[in-house]
């Protein structure tokens, strides 16, 4: 999915604004490695202007090692995801893994927190089949590096064309630690190579 780049306006966040809007052109760039049709479907969602919290007080952050939404069977261990050479969100390479976005904000801490995975692969599910199952009120679990878990409650599940992405909802900063899971979703578009729609999981920090 092409995307366009844009400037930030706030002096220090140049960087991270630029590699969060390269969340944007995951699922183009990656059909087009995949090969042969149906192309791997992976998360993607169009440019963002920041990941970032309402707040400049510093909150301290361990690395997320695992999620877990128990209500669909989801597990997963976390590895970072960045963005490649061509500013394209780079997905892990197993479609049974998913990815943290470790360039923007760290589960618990304020702001919206970005977990990324593929919905299917050219041998069927992957690691985020059944994210759109998932259910107002179910919990996400994330395991981080110090042993400890972060227990977050969804709050919404949303659908939108990647024509017409909430960016603002989805990246835009918040009063409170967040989570947002991000997969592809809709029907797909064999021209493109690319699902149409993102699904999207809203979830806040409860414990």
């Amino acid at each position: 999915m092409a995307g366009h780049r844009h400037r930030a306006p706030h002096r220090g966040l140049t960087r991270l604004r630029w590699l969060l809007a390269a969340v944007a052109v995951v699922s183009g760039a990656v059909a087009v490695l995949a090969g042969s049709p149906p192309a791997p479907a992976v998360a993607g969602s169009p440019p963002a202007p920041v990941v970032q919290a309402a707040t400049d007080e510093p909150v301290a952050s361990v690395a997320p090692v695992s999620v877990a939404v128990p209500s669909v069977d989801l597990a997963s261990s976390l590895v970072p995801i960045g963005v490649d050479g061509s500013g394209a969100l780079v997905p892990p390479a197993d479609y049974a893994q998913a990815g943290w976005f470790d360039a923007g904000v760290a589960p618990g801490q304020v702001g919206p927190a970005v977990l990324a995975g593929h919905v299917d692969s050219r041998s069927g599910p992957a690691v985020f089949y059944r994210l759109e199952e998932v259910a107002v009120g179910a919990q996400v679990l994330v395991g981080q590096a110090d042993g400890s878990t972060l227990t977050f409650e969804v709050t919404r599940v949303a659908e939108y064309p990647k024509s017409a992405f909430a960016t603002d909802e989805v990246y835009g900063p918040t009063v409170d630690a967040q989570l947002r899971l991000i997969t592809c979703g809709g029907e797909f578009d064999r021209s493109r190579r690319s699902y149409v729609d993102n699904v999207v999981v809203y979830a806040s920090l409860v414990q």
